[in-house]
């Protein structure tokens, strides 16, 4: 797909973007951005990709944008898409983020997007941008206040500071903490078992999650039944049933 600062790779039904410029520590430019969106919305189409994988090359996630790429980069605002690529967007379909190293400024806003966090123990998150006066505007001021709270979230956001993957974990940033070099393989372990379970309902139930999100009770519970609906028309329940009576997943067995 003529890419040049990403490594795409497909195992199966799961799809692997790497941001692969370690020489800036994986940080954004206007480039890069184009190539995240083109990779996204090629996983978003393909009906075979069950579940993406977001990491960096070289032993960091992503540091963010490019400051280097700046002006170009701030002329992306306004893009639907969001200035790194592809942060405003909603996929139908899951992603995790395999985390080691610096996952900073742009790059913990990327990591927010994702579904599931798996960092290493040598992780990093703050917002570093921070100090030099460069706003969030690739998610991070309204998605990491749902994932951590109001107060934790602030913290972050005013301060600047790093905090270490045993924090982010305890705070529930991070969803599997593993060793160094192990988070991509436990990204990729949680993508298959994801990607093994009826797609149409477990995507109906993801979707249901996001767009109730903010409402009263009542209104999530209305957009949980419609959703669920959607399900039930797909068949999957009635071939689940079939396969529960035949014996398959009793006793605490996933399959």
């Amino acid at each position: 797909m003529g890419y040049r600062n990403i490594i795409v790779e497909v195992r199966g039904r799961v799809f692997i973007v790497t941001i692969n410029r370690p020489e800036r520590r994986n940080a954004i430019d206007a480039d890069t951005a184009e190539e995240l969106y083109r990779a996204w919305t090629y996983f978003e189409n393909n009906p075979d990709l069950y579940v993406g994988i977001i990491t960096g090359a070289g032993g960091n996630f992503s540091s963010g944008a490019d400051l280097y790429d700046i002006d170009r980069l701030m002329n992306r605002v306004p893009n639907p898409e969001g200035p790194l690529g592809f942060t405003r967007l909603r996929l139908s379909k899951p992603v995790i983020a395999a985390i080691s190293g610096y996952c900073v400024a742009g790059g913990l806003e990327i990591a927010l997007w994702a579904d599931i966090r798996v960092a290493d123990k040598t992780a990093k998150f703050g917002f570093l941008e921070r100090r030099f006066g460069v706003p969030l505007v690739d998610g991070g001021t309204q998605r990491l206040v749902r994932i951590v709270g109001l107060g934790r979230a602030l913290d972050l956001i005013l301060t600047g500071r790093l905090i270490s993957a045993e924090e982010a974990y305890q705070w529930g940033l991070v969803n599997y903490l593993v060793n160094e070099g192990k988070a991509l393989d436990k990204s990729i372990e949680v993508a298959e078992l994801i990607s093994g379970y009826p797609q149409e309902t477990l995507r109906n139930d993801r979707l249901a999650v996001y767009e109730g999100l903010g409402k009263p009770l009542s209104e999530g519970l209305i957009i949980e039944m419609k959703r669920g609906l959607r399900s039930i028309r797909t068949g999957e329940i009635y071939d689940g049933v079939k396969r529960f009576k035949e014996g398959a997943g009793r006793h605490g067995n996933l399959y």
